[in-house]
């Protein structure tokens, strides 16, 4: 059952993934250059563009971050102004990153939500298991609760399955999700054209609900 539900998967993406559009041309927004300015100062060791970063991300962040405890009960553990303090330890205090751009940096961002979001996970309720008789939404699973602690773990272990199969599915899959960006904004981080995230977005989130719906085995080697 185990190996054809993963086959089943698979060919989801071997059968609807065409090759990446490039990227038309397009200029740089203001915002884009803005914060890229600020994180090549940061890197080369301006702390003053660190303030000046913090209030130019913030309000994006904290969406991204509020949006992952949508729903989740008053008093967790874990509130968005304790995942947005964490993801600033982690990305900008005494982080030594060559930011290339504003897109490099919500690409890692998300990286590191998800990395966050999973780590606590496992410490604060991975060990219990999803009703098998239950069909998951996708949506839902990323949408973090400490009851359900353990589907967020499932999650990032079929996108680190996703990423070993396609690397670029699983990046789109993280940027949307745990980066909060946008179709386009998801398309200039990865170099490719909207079309292409939106058929990629497509094919990402049916392997991921066949996977995470096939059981924990199917996920789990």
């Amino acid at each position: 059952m185990k190996q054809n539900r993963e086959h089943d998967a698979t060919a989801v993406v071997t059968r609807s993934k065409p090759p990446a559009e490039p990227l038309p041309g397009g200029e740089s927004t203001p915002e884009d250059t803005k914060i890229t300015l600020l994180l090549q100062r940061l890197h080369h060791g301006d702390r003053n563009a660190e303030s000046e970063l913090l209030t130019a991300v913030y309000d994006h962040l904290h969406r991204v971050a509020a949006r992952q405890f949508a729903g989740e009960r008053p008093g967790h553990t874990l509130q968005p102004t304790a995942l947005l303090s964490e993801l600033y330890l982690r990305i900008i205090c005494g982080a030594s990153i060559n930011w290339k751009s504003r897109a490099h940096f919500y690409a890692v961002a998300a990286e590191t939500i998800r990395r966050i979001l999973v780590d606590h996970a496992r410490a604060a309720n991975a060990a219990r298991r999803p009703n098998p008789s239950k069909r998951l939404q996708v949506e839902d699973v990323v949408v973090y609760s400490e009851d359900r602690a353990y589907e967020i773990v499932m999650i990032d272990e079929a996108l680190t399955k996703l990423k070993s199969w396609d690397a670029r599915l699983a990046q789109v899959v993280e940027l949307r999700f745990f980066g909060g960006l946008s179709i386009e904004e998801t398309a200039k981080s990865l170099g490719v054209a909207e079309r292409t995230v939106k058929r990629d977005w497509t094919v990402a989130r049916a392997w991921l609900s066949t996977v995470i719906n096939g059981g924990e085995n199917n996920v789990l080697q």
